[in-house]
């Protein structure tokens, strides 16, 4: 049997165009959104008219605007699959059964819905409280990365290699970015640390905004599985 070929579309010459429009006067009426890409100069020898460098002008302006809205559109998408994502994760938090399954459920969406290669959750504590988190004390928290957790609002960007190994361990040396949130509600403390190998991924903390809330979550389904009274620290 002969392969059957695909069609190819008919070529439209000048003519062809010129002659449609004869025919159908009214189209940019009707099509007003194409006269902005239409170039139509203005004689005026060799100057260029006014009324041509506003046309030009608005053209420019209109193509700036369409490049700004399709950044605006982007933009909206990404939000609402991160507030999917998010909604999901605090969801599986809410109905985990225990603060392990609670601290899995986390890890696990992070790593799998979220695509972060590298996950932290340290929680500063003078007991081993949870067998699926990596426990440590105040004091060595503070030693360690005491300056990032000064404010409560999350962080992003490079650290020292000796933050990165203490949240991160064996895999710090290919963490080039962290985005990093405090935990700090009614006794629990802690850290919640994201890492990419890419340096640009955690660039500020503008684009941190779901990480707090996570952490923020996190700290509120874990003291309702187990509460804990207020450690005392320095």
């Amino acid at each position: 049997m002969k392969e059957q070929q695909t069609p190819q579309p008919a070529q439209i010459n000048a003519e062809q165009v010129a002659d449609f429009l004869r025919r159908h006067p009214a189209f940019f009426v009707e099509h007003d959104e194409l006269l902005a890409d239409l170039i139509v100069p203005h004689e005026a020898g060799h100057a260029v008219s006014l009324v041509e460098r506003q046309v030009k002008l608005l053209r420019e302006r209109n193509i700036d605007v369409r490049h700004r809205l399709n950044q605006l559109m982007d933009t909206a998408r990404e939000n609402d699959r991160l507030f999917d994502k998010s909604r999901r994760l605090i969801l599986g938090m809410l109905e985990a059964q225990s603060p392990d399954q609670v601290i899995a459920t986390l890890e696990d969406s992070l790593r799998t819905d979220f695509q972060v290669p590298h996950v932290s959750l340290i929680l500063f504590t003078e007991a081993d409280r949870y067998s699926n988190a990596h426990c440590v004390t105040h004091a060595a928290a503070k030693e360690a990365i005491g300056h990032l957790l000064d404010s409560d609002k999350p962080l992003a960007g490079a650290l020292r290699p000796a933050e990165l190994s203490f949240l991160f361990a064996e895999s710090a040396e290919q963490v080039a970015s962290t985005a990093l949130a405090p935990i700090r509600y009614q006794g629990l403390h802690g850290v919640l640390a994201l890492g990419s190998e890419d340096a640009q991924q955690y660039r500020s903390a503008t684009g941190t905004l779901f990480l707090g809330y996570v952490a923020d979550a996190l700290a509120r389904v874990l003291l309702r599985q187990r509460p804990l009274a207020d450690e005392s620290h320095t």
